[in-house]
C-alpha cells in the first residue's frame, strides 16, 4: 500500500506568500501545522494554523513532526529558496521516506545570484559556508573562476574577503547580494582587498569573480599537487608517489577515505579535492603533525577533513565504515592492517606504501595471502649541480593495492 504524503516542504522567498505558486499555496492552506524559522512564520496570517518554530539544533523537532504525521495531521515546512540545495529538505529527506514528502522548491539564492550577475549557472561553482568553515571557498580558487557562496551571516563576506587576500586573490571582484527577491534587496560591490569592515545584512550570498594577484598559487584539483603546497616536517608523500597513490585508491563521489599515519595530511586532502562530496579521516599520532594537517586542510579548501589524533589500531575504533583505506605508516604494527581490513566493506580498496625492509616484508606476506597488485615506485628528479643537471633518486616505495572481495 502506497503511503500518502503528509509532509510538505515549501520553498519561500523574500516576496513571502505572494511569491508562492498555486500548488504550494494549496498545500500550505491545507496544512494543520506549519513549521519554519521565525522569519518564515512571521509571513503567515494570524491564527490560521498551529505554528512550530525551529529549535536549535534543528533535528530536535523531527520527532515531533513524526508524531504529527503518525496522527494523520498534514504538516507544511517553510524553507528559504530551494529546500533541497543546502536546505532543510536535505535533512528531512534523511529522516523521512520519499513517499511521505512533497517538495516544492522556490528560487534558490544561487539561481537569483547568477541571474543578477548574468553568469552561466552551469559554469559557476555554487558553495555554502552556512554551517561550514569559510575556508571551504579556498579549494575553488583559480584565475577566472566564478563562485556564488551562500553565507552564514553578514560577517561572512568580510571573512571570505580576508581568505582571498591571504591566498593572493585580493583583486577578485566580490558582490554581496542581500535579501534577493524582496523589496529590501541590497547590492554591495568591491574587490576583496577593499571589502568594507561593516557587516552586511544577515541574509546574503556573495558572488566572486576570481582574479589572481602576481605570484598567487592556482592549484589543480587533480591529484599530484606540488610538494610546496603542503606545510610539513619531512613526513610527506612526494608528489609523484602521491599521484600514483590516489590513482590506486580511485576516489569516487561521496566516498570516505581513512588515511592511517597521515603525516601532513596530503593523501586525505587530495582525496577530498578529487572526490566531489567526498570525506576523509586523517589518523595521526603526532600532535605537531596534526596541527600541520589542520593548517593544510584549511589552506587547500578541505576544512571538513576529520582529524583523529591517536595511534592505530586503537584510534580506528568507532570511525564508521570507510570506502577506501590508505596506510602510509604503521602497516608492520600488529593489528593495523587487520582493523582496517575488517572495517572495509566488500568492494572497498586498500593501498599501502612502505619504504622500510620491515614494512616491505609485511606487505609481501599480505600480498601472498590476499592478492592484489604490487608496484615498485622509483622516482628520480633532476637537480642542478653547477652548470649541469644530475638525477637525484628519491627513496624507493613499495606499493600494495588490493580490493576486498565479497
Amino acid at each position: 500500500m502506497t503511503q500518502s504524503p503528509w509532509l510538505s516542504v515549501i520553498g519561500i522567498g523574500e516576496d513571502g506568500l505572494e511569491g508562492l505558486s498555486a500548488s504550494a499555496r494549496a498545500l500550505l492552506d491545507a496544512a494543520d501545522i506549519v513549521a519554519g524559522g521565525d522569519r518564515h512564520l512571521a509571513m503567515m496570517p494570524k491564527q490560521t494554523h498551529d505554528l512550530l518554530a525551529w529549535p536549535t539544533p534543528l533535528e530536535d523537532l523531527f520527532d515531533d513532526l513524526a508524531k504529527h504525521g503518525a496522527a494523520g495531521r498534514q504538516v507544511a515546512v517553510l524553507a528559504t529558496g530551494n529546500p533541497m540545495w543546502y536546505g532543510v529538505g536535505v535533512k528531512l529527506s534523511a529522516r523521512f521516506k520519499p513517499e511521505e514528502m512533497t517538495v516544492i522548491p522556490g528560487s534558490s539564492a544561487f539561481d537569483m545570484a547568477c541571474a543578477r550577475l548574468v553568469w552561466p549557472q552551469a559554469e559557476t561553482a555554487c558553495l555554502t559556508v552556512h554551517g561550514r568553515p569559510v575556508e571551504t571557498v579556498n579549494g575553488h580558487l583559480r584565475p577566472g573562476a566564478r563562485l556564488v557562496v551562500l553565507c552564514r551571516d553578514g560577517r561572512s563576506p568580510r571573512e571570505i574577503a580576508a581568505e582571498l587576500v591571504k591566498l593572493g586573490y585580493g583583486g577578485s571582484a566580490m558582490t554581496a547580494l542581500c535579501r534577493m527577491g524582496g523589496p529590501n534587496e541590497v547590492r554591495v560591490d568591491a574587490t576583496a582587498a577593499d571589502w568594507p569592515d561593516e557587516p552586511t545584512d544577515d541574509f546574503v550570498s556573495v558572488g566572486i569573480h576570481c582574479v589572481a594577484d602576481d605570484g598567487a598559487k592556482a592549484y589543480s584539483r587533480s591529484p599530484g599537487l606540488p610538494d610546496e603546497a603542503f606545510r610539513h616536517d619531512g613526513q610527506l608523500t612526494k608528489r609523484e608517489v602521491r599521484a600514483m597513490t590516489l590513482a590506486a585508491l580511485q576516489p569516487k563521489p561521496g566516498e570516505t577515505l581513512w588515511d592511517i599515519g597521515a603525516g601532513c595530511g596530503s593523501i586525505a586532502i587530495e582525496w577530498m579535492r578529487a572526490s566531489e562530496h567526498g570525506a576523509a579521516v586523517a589518523i595521526e599520532r603526532s600532535k605537531a603533525r596534526a596541527g600541520l594537517i589542520a593548517e593544510n586542510s584549511a589552506a587547500l579548501g578541505t576544512p571538513k577533513l576529520e582529524l583523529v589524533i591517536g595511534a592505530a589500531p586503537e584510534a580506528l575504533a568507532d570511525l564508521g565504515q570507510p570506502d577506501a583505506v590508505f596506510i602510509g605508516g604503521g602497516i608492520a604494527t600488529d593489528g593495523v592492517f587487520d582493523a582496517a581490513w575488517q572495517a572495509l566493506p566488500p568492494g572497498g580498496r586498500l593501498t599501502a606504501n612502505v619504504v622500510t625492509a620491515e614494512g616491505e616484508a609485511r606487505v609481501l606476506a599480505l600480498h601472498n595471502q590476499f592478492g592484489g597488485e604490487l608496484r615498485r615506485l622509483e622516482i628520480s628528479r633532476a637537480e642542478p649541480r653547477g652548470d649541469f643537471n644530475m638525477w637525484r633518486a628519491l627513496a624507493p616505495v613499495t606499493q600494495w593495492s588490493v580490493t576486498k572481495s565479497a
